[in-house]
């Protein structure tokens, strides 16, 4: 795509690659029939291709509205249109320096600012978080459908970490959010990584991953946490920890992206670049271990929810299907597995309306198989799911370490 960046845009950090990534698209239009918000909506400009034309329009020079801001905020950054894409446009990077872009010029309503404010407050904030859900939990009766669906059905306490120590040393994010809503995943997380003889070495000063502030017009105070999780890490790195485990696909997907924010960070650089290597979602782990160790005794039928962020940003499709599958578990098919729950970080908060009719058709395709249970691999998506109060959402590693003897 011909483009010709204004005088203001070239003097951006980010200039040559937008302008790089501009360049590599085609405008073919192959993305819009996998873009979720351009399915449902219709519109051109809610497509991944009209994005791109808004955004190449704006680094151009051309007024900035909120119609443009409009449209960038309904994209869910679900990446689907990445994978779709035959010319490999790196969409979610124009989509970020972009937003950045229109954010700077376009001051949202006040509603919008306060609702935004809030949420960088309170979701990376995880003593905040749990107070919330705590009291949300004794109120829940006399809360409106709209917040009483955010709030777990079903809270199981988190059993006890293994206390063995074993030669092979892992790190692992706890998360912002997930400690409240499924205060069991990381333990079990551990529990089944100690059958197979690895330690999970706990580094309480790691915090949020920086994705909520970043994604939510704050991208510098995303990269300051992004920061100080490499500031945690490094002496366990520098002491031979052999992997950075997430539990959450969406914390993980940022964190791989770390050597690439920061690569214009001298200080930074690269350690994150290390640490982006070092990152892996729980399933890159497992399916290089001898899982027939692990006997697995379950004839319950699971339906797996693989989200965006496995699928579409860190290319793990059919990773955890594959894992399940030689454990033993009876899967069922999932049409249209390739679509996005609408969770995507805070958008279910942002955009209610859009989000839930995604939440709704997925929910259908995951249960067209009757399962007994939905499994899937990210906090947010579990929630959103489970929120609506149909088949049961759990994530895939607590059944795994259910069916141990």
């Amino acid at each position: 795509m011909q483009t010709t960046l204004s005088e203001e845009a070239r003097q951006l950090p980010r200039a040559e690659e937008a302008e790089s990534i501009l360049r590599t698209c085609v405008h073919c239009g192959f993305c819009n029939a996998t873009c979720p918000t351009y399915q449902l909506l219709g519109d051109e400009l809610d497509g991944p291709r009209g994005r791109i034309y808004l955004i190449k329009q704006v680094l151009e020079g051309n007024p900035v509205t909120a119609k443009t801001q409009q449209h960038l905020d309904r994209c869910l950054s679900c990446r689907n249109c990445e994978t779709t894409c035959p010319s490999g446009v790196d969409y979610h990077n124009l989509l970020d320096i972009g937003r950045a872009v229109v954010d700077a010029a376009v001051e949202r309503p006040l509603g919008q600012r306060l609702l935004r404010e809030g949420l960088r407050a309170v979701v990376p904030n995880p003593s905040m978080f749990k107070g919330l859900v705590l009291g949300g939990r004794v109120f829940r009766p006399w809360l409106p459908d709209t917040l009483r669906g955010k709030l777990p059905r079903h809270v199981p306490a988190a059993k006890p970490r293994p206390v063995t120590r074993h030669t092979r040393q892992v790190l692992m994010l706890e998360g912002c959010v997930q400690p409240s809503l499924s205060p069991n995943t990381n333990a079990a997380a551990a529990r089944v990584l100690d059958r197979l003889g690895i330690s999970v070495t706990p580094v309480a000063e790691a915090g949020c991953c920086g994705a909520v502030d970043y994604h939510l017009d704050a991208q510098a105070v995303g990269l300051d946490r992004a920061r100080r999780n490499i500031d945690a890490w490094w002496p366990s790195i520098a002491n031979g920890a052999e992997a950075i485990v997430q539990t959450a696909s969406g914390c993980g997907a940022f964190i791989k992206d770390y050597g690439h924010l920061l690569g214009s960070d001298p200080a930074y650089a690269e350690k994150a670049k290390k640490v982006s290597a070092l990152a892996k979602d729980l399933v890159e782990v497992l399916r290089e271990e001898p899982l027939e160790k692990l006997s697995i005794h379950s004839d319950q039928r699971l339906a797996f929810h693989c989200p965006c962020t496995l699928q579409h940003a860190q290319k793990l499709g059919g990773a955890v299907e594959a894992v399940l599958t030689k454990l033993g578990f009876n899967l069922t098919q999932v049409p249209d597995s390739h679509l996005c729950c609408g969770s995507a970080g805070t958008y279910s908060i942002t955009q209610p309306e859009l989000s839930r009719q995604l939440r709704d058709n997925k929910l259908n395709a995951l249960e067209s198989g009757r399962p007994d249970v939905i499994v899937t691999a990210n906090i947010g998506c579990q929630s959103h799911l489970d929120g609506a109060g149909r088949t049961p959402v759990r994530h895939w590693i607590e059944w795994v370490e259910a069916a141990l003897p």
